[in-house]
């Protein structure tokens, strides 16, 4: 009878888990805040004060950069250095040294998905940087990077970008049913289509050089970003073109336009 009652539960929390991602409403308004919200606030880049107000705005994603020490932690930072200390080279100990300016610890790519895990409005685009020692160095950051988003459970909050092709080949490779997209800007949507990525995600100035590039891709089935898109007319420019994403690091000001 025990066993029976156990069991009873232990399906109805299943169930609820399940209806509860399948219910998910993640935000559709195109505004990505490039490395969170913290232009204006203002917060230190990366951190996850700069997730949280990027969450309170209601912004689609929050990107967020990636890289791997030396002893192997997944942290979230944008340049190649914290503080002087080549990421790569130091170990997480020697990086939580110096904190952020705001008091904060360089936070581990783990803490930053748990950060957005705790809500289902903004998604979190994870984008796996290129190593600076060797390829192979970057085949394991991506690696590591998949199997730490299936531990977390956190599919539905993620996707990636890189401008690593082979990354995000990798990616695919681990997880097809993952949303990748190119950064770099030099592969043709069909390309793109053909090796199975999501969308690409190019610098404002290669996406106004071959604007044929957005329709193509909107009839491929492909999403459409741009970044880092802080001019006004620009905004208006994408928006005209009904692309899927904006990243911006003045998601107040794209805001602003689309209300």
């Amino acid at each position: 009878m025990v066993q029976k009652i156990l069991l009873t539960f232990l399906v109805t929390v299943v169930s609820l888990l399940h209806s509860q991602a399948q219910n998910m409403k993640f935000h559709t308004n195109k505004v990505i805040a490039h490395r969170g919200a913290w232009k204006a606030a203002p917060h230190p880049q990366n951190s996850l004060a700069s997730l949280q107000q990027a969450i309170d705005m209601g912004c689609e994603g929050s990107e967020f950069d990636v890289w791997m020490t030396a002893d192997g932690v997944l942290v979230a930072n944008h340049d190649a250095d914290h503080e002087g200390m080549m990421i790569e080279e130091a170990t997480y100990a020697e990086l939580l040294q110096k904190p952020l300016p705001n008091g904060e610890k360089l936070p581990t790519a783990e803490e930053y998905i748990k950060k957005g895990m705790t809500q289902h409005g903004t998604k979190l685009i994870f984008e796996i940087k290129p190593s600076q020692i060797s390829k192979d160095r970057g085949q394991e950051l991506a690696t590591k990077s998949v199997e730490l988003v299936k531990k977390l459970k956190s599919e539905k909050w993620i996707d990636y970008i890189t401008f690593d092709y082979d990354i995000g080949l990798k990616v695919l490779e681990l997880d097809p049913e993952a949303n990748v997209a190119y950064l770099t800007g030099d592969k043709t949507p069909q390309e793109l289509k053909d090796d199975g990525f999501f969308g690409f995600d190019y610098n404002i100035r290669t996406v106004k050089e071959n604007p044929q590039w957005i329709e193509a891709a909107q009839k491929l089935g492909l999403t459409v970003n741009a970044w880092t898109v802080n001019e006004e007319e620009d905004m208006r420019w994408l928006l005209e073109k009904k692309v899927d994403f904006i990243t911006t690091d003045e998601p107040e000001k794209l805001f602003s336009l689309i209300k």
